[in-house]
């Protein structure tokens, strides 16, 4: 019975139903791939209201792994009604495609340049401003395209969990706090047993669940749809992180940025946020939330963290 129980589906019918309510709706746009030469194209999966913002725009970038719509539900419908959202599946996750097979995969300025290519597409959005918050990998993206788009196009900026100054030194610790038995970053990131997977899920969450509460057979399921029928293209797309190299320099940049960090973070720990802070000078704030996925932070919290980065009135029931 067990074996044929999937919890997947209810979990993305109730996410999908999260976005719906929100007033989203699903769409696609094909769009030039930026590093597939001439001719190629990719396909951007993303939620949106329809027709033209009525409201500011605030952009949400999701982290390695996890689809939109899963990264960004409890958000979704508070957030909505103060800002039009634009939520994209990165390219590789979710319904977003590129030409895995004859190019490279998307680097974080790849998938940048595609995300500004997605807004200037939409109606009423073209050379419009745009507030933007990733987290994870998501807030390497939200970075380079932050500095790469220009205050004028984008801005403020939100970056949650995301260790810029990611260095190789980094994914030694992280095995260290893992502990023993690991033999890459990968094994975990890319869970092929419950074990792999109830270890990530230890790492990222503040109080992971108890044991009882994942049993084998739940996570395999979970392994199975997420990872196992991806592993290629996850595999492809772990390549393609420049992150922590040569070719991903932290520069300051001039927008507003708020730095959102979870204090019991073991993916990339505290004084990381605190380095990302010193070393980027125009960073505005760092505020603490409990582990590595504050996009699951109470709404509220999030509605207010946001509104005070875009400068808008907190009411005094949202304080």
């Amino acid at each position: 019975m067990g074996a044929s129980l999937s919890l997947v589906p209810v979990l993305d019918y109730f996410a999908r139903r999260e976005f719906l309510a929100a007033g989203l709706r699903p769409n696609a746009a094909t769009l030039p791939y930026p590093d597939g030469g001439a001719g190629a194209t990719c396909t951007v999966h993303y939620w949106a209201p329809p027709g033209e913002p009525k409201l500011p725009p605030l952009l949400l970038v999701h982290g390695f792994g996890p689809r939109a719509t899963w990264q960004w539900r409890c958000q979704v419908g508070p957030l909505s009604r103060h800002f039009h959202l634009v939520v994209p599946d990165l390219l590789g996750f979710g319904g977003s495609t590129y030409p895995s097979e004859t190019a490279p995969p998307p680097s974080e300025a790849t998938q940048a340049s595609t995300l500004a290519a997605l807004l200037d597409s939409l109606p009423g959005m073209e050379g419009k401003r745009v507030a933007a918050a990733g987290t994870s990998y998501g807030g390497f993206v939200t970075y380079w395209l932050a500095r790469e788009a220009g205050a004028g196009r984008v801005g403020p900026v939100v970056i949650a969990s995301s260790d810029l100054l990611k260095t190789a030194a980094d994914d030694r610790g992280f095995l260290k706090r893992a502990g023993e038995g690991w033999g890459g970053v990968d094994e975990i990131l890319l869970p092929a047993e419950p074990a792999a997977m109830r270890k990530l899920i230890e790492l990222a969450s503040y109080r992971p669940p108890p044991r009882v509460m994942m049993p084998d057979f739940m996570l395999r399921d979970f392994i199975q749809k997420l990872f196992t029928d991806n592993r290629e293209r996850l595999v492809h797309l772990l390549k393609g992180i420049t992150v922590g190299t040569d070719r991903f320099q932290v520069t300051p940049i001039s927008q507003d940025v708020l730095i959102i960090w979870g204090d019991h973070d073991q993916l990339f720990p505290l004084e990381k946020g605190f380095a990302v802070q010193r070393y980027t000078p125009t960073i505005s704030a760092l505020t603490l939330c409990n582990s590595h996925r504050p996009s699951l932070r109470a709404h509220t919290d999030w509605l207010v963290l946001y509104k005070r980065c875009c400068h808008l009135k907190v009411s005094e029931r949202e304080r």
